[in-house]
């Protein structure tokens, strides 16, 4: 099935590893030309070389200026202009209520709600004046049904899925779609960190009986930024395994 994505530019924050990293190979094997950004340039370097199309940006998007920076860098590198924004940053640390005090939900929300505000301030004005483009932003399956133990994650990412909702339409009638994407349980180093000893007794709880291979991931999120996906907008997607039990 072709994408419609050939020759689109796709800028994809923080994605040298994990399911950022997924994102990216599956934008390329569409076409696309993609920005691959990460703090750490060596790790960076390593994983654009196995990329055919990724372009490296150094940068770091865990507050609103270095987002906005990261939209500036990656429009210069891949030649003055993004189709294709993919929002994504770090979790904030695990832990319940009592772990935290009121400083610890400001980081969280400068990491994981503030740094989407301010790449979709960048992003927008040049996609709405080509009347043509897609968000698409990584958040959390935290966002439609909360955990216990991911206090900080839970709220954060609540707020930008509020935003993201809110954008969408405004955007849509410029030809801009606007969707987020929310993973459950995917096979990355980030998650076995998490979870290390429980992560067994956790996957049996998935109603797929396995975690999610980040490969399949980022095909679902090359999906929602498509010619295929135009008339869909304000969408907060699981991808999860069926992790996610409510309703909405």
């Amino acid at each position: 099935m072709d994408l419609g994505l050939s020759g689109k530019r796709a800028a994809v924050a923080a994605s040298s590893a994990g399911l950022g990293l997924a994102v990216v190979e599956a934008l390329a094997a569409e076409g696309c030309s993609v920005v691959i950004s990460g703090r750490d340039p060596e790790r960076l370097s390593r994983a654009a070389g196995g990329i055919p199309g990724a372009v490296p940006v150094v940068a770091d998007v865990s507050g609103a200026a270095g987002a906005e920076a990261f939209v500036t860098d990656a429009r210069a590198a891949l030649g003055g202009g993004i189709d294709i924004l993919v929002v994504n940053a770090g979790g904030p640390p695990d832990g319940s209520y009592e772990s935290f005090g009121p400083a610890d939900y400001l980081e969280a929300l400068h990491l994981n709600l503030m740094s989407v505000v301010a790449m979709c301030y960048a992003v927008t004005p040049e996609m709405r004046e080509r009347r043509w483009g897609r968000i698409l932003a990584i958040t959390s399956v935290t966002a439609r049904q909360p955990v216990l133990g991911l206090i900080l994650s839970n709220t954060a990412r609540a707020g930008a899925t509020g935003f993201l909702k809110t954008l969408a339409g405004e955007m849509a009638a410029d030809g801009v779609t606007v969707n987020s994407i929310q993973p459950g349980l995917h096979d990355t180093a980030r998650l076995r960190s998490v979870w290390d000893e429980e992560l067994p007794a956790v996957t049996r709880k998935v109603p797929a009986r396995r975690l999610g291979d980040p490969g399949d991931f980022g095909r679902v999120a090359a999906l929602l930024c498509s010619e295929w996906a135009g008339y869909l907008t304000g969408a907060a997607v699981p991808v999860d395994g069926g992790l996610a039990q409510g309703l909405q």
